[in-house]
């Protein structure tokens, strides 16, 4: 039979002998390296199933002081925003190499957040961003201080190094755009009230109102679903007043046309309607939506970039970085009639 490693469990040796190449390819394959003929890699992972073979992970990193793992945070990954940015960081971590530790808290603001983290920062990760941790303060983000971290989007980009989008930009564009289209005032769906990037995107719209010295509306509340659009739709389609709406992100936008569509509000000819996220589907729905792009990519890969520099033991500089999203304009939007 085999000769087994410690605890009767398969050595590197056992699956070279099988897959008949040496411990180094072996060990390069178990470290996901390129430098590996496909069909040598191939025959050493078929070894390493056959004997149920699992890499040290540990003695791994100990060798080469790291795990090449990052962990993300994030508050609700079913949500849309949130599912894309992680996607985003996911991809921009595999090409730099590393694996990812996922971590969903749904309430940041509580103890939740404190025992999260502890229990990442306890496993073997590099470093830490965070995707999404709503109202959550740096209180809550207990870390050790040698730990790099990114973020993405809450409360915390005043405390780390960062990068997000300009929401405030983005939602002056789609507000401004409205206005500009002859609409007298424009009206608010919100997303929940949990989310940092929601209350930015409530106090811009008012305060861009505010300021071209038009009348702010009481804002219809909301979460992230399309089923909440459509539920502010049914309220709003009753106004014959309502002419223009800013919706805190595509999916309620996209409720929001179908309540007004049913209710016998055109859209755009009665009611001139704005997402903000720019989801592929956006282009698809009836009619396609405008909306406010956000660069997620770009986004994600300056977040991981930043903290792979910090990992690599270069002092992260704390800068802020921010991206501009783009106001796609399609058939959702038209002049007031």
């Amino acid at each position: 039979g085999q000769s087994r490693g410690a605890q009767g469990a398969p050595s590197m040796s056992d699956v070279a002998r099988l897959a008949g190449v040496s411990a180094q390819t072996v060990s390069r394959v178990a470290a996901g390296s390129e430098h590996v003929r496909p069909d040598t890699r191939e025959r050493v992972l078929r070894a390493m199933n056959q004997l149920g073979y699992s890499p040290n992970r540990a003695a791994q990193a100990l060798r080469r002081g790291s795990f090449k793992t990052i962990g993300v945070l994030t508050q609700q990954i079913q949500r849309t925003g949130e599912a894309l940015t992680t996607a985003g960081v996911l991809e921009a971590a595999t090409a730099a190499d590393y694996a990812v530790n996922l971590v969903q808290v749904e309430r940041p603001a509580s103890d939740d957040l404190r025992e999260a983290v502890y229990r990442l920062s306890h496993q073997a990760i590099d470093g830490l961003v965070v995707v999404q941790a709503g109202r959550a303060g740096r209180e809550q983000l207990v870390l050790p201080p040698s730990m790099p971290v990114a973020v993405s989007d809450s409360t915390l980009v005043d405390y780390y190094p960062s990068a997000s989008a300009d929401q405030i930009g983005g939602v002056r564009d789609a507000v401004t755009h409205l206005l500009e289209l002859g609409h007298r005032t424009v009206h608010h769906v919100c997303g929940p009230e949990d989310s940092q990037s929601a209350l930015i995107r409530k106090a811009t719209w008012a305060r861009t109102l505010r300021e071209a010295g038009r009348v702010v509306p009481e804002p219809v509340p909301g979460d992230w679903e399309a089923a909440a659009g459509y539920e502010a739709g049914l309220r709003l389609a009753a106004d014959p007043e309502v002419t223009a709406v800013f919706c805190a992100n595509d999916e309620l936008a996209l409720g929001l046309i179908r309540a007004m569509h049913e209710q016998g509000r055109r859209v755009p000819s009665d009611v001139s309607v704005v997402g903000f996220d720019g989801l592929a589907v956006g282009e698809y729905s009836f009619p396609p939506l405008t909306t406010v792009r956000q660069p997620v990519r770009a986004m994600c890969e300056a977040a991981v970039s930043g903290l792979v520099r910090a990992m690599d033991g270069n002092t992260p500089d704390g800068t802020e970085l921010v991206f501009r999203p783009d106001l796609i304009i399609r058939q959702s939007t038209g002049p007031k009639t």
